[in-house]
């Protein structure tokens, strides 16, 4: 019985990974973008943030909590999406009482 390896076909090595273009002509009757985080979807934009030890160490011990105690598997990115998104939503709900806008003054 020989051995034959399935190797996968040019269409799967070659598969659409973007969207195809969206028609923007009717943007009036979108709802307004939500402040929830993406989560697990691919990114086309980048931001660099640099941490402190210590609030990269807190990033990890988060991470790790999620983990340990909700059962959440989730990435550095991912937590920080979600983070920005909570401070992003508060603020647009608060406004100057938020606390992010609060912890911004104070520095």
């Amino acid at each position: 019985m020989p051995r034959r390896v399935n190797l996968p076909t040019a269409d799967e090595l070659f598969r659409a990974t973007a969207s195809p273009p969206r028609d923007d002509s009717d943007d009036a009757d979108d709802e307004p973008a939500s402040n929830d985080a993406s989560g697990r979807v691919k990114h086309n934009e980048k931001m660099t943030v640099y941490l402190t030890s210590d609030e990269l160490l807190a990033v990890e011990q988060a991470r790790l909590k999620l983990r340990g105690e909700l059962g959440r598997n989730v990435d550095r990115g991912r937590l920080v999406r979600a983070a920005i998104a909570i401070a992003l939503g508060d603020l647009e709900a608060r406004g100057t009482d938020s606390e992010i806008a609060q912890r911004l003054s104070a520095s």
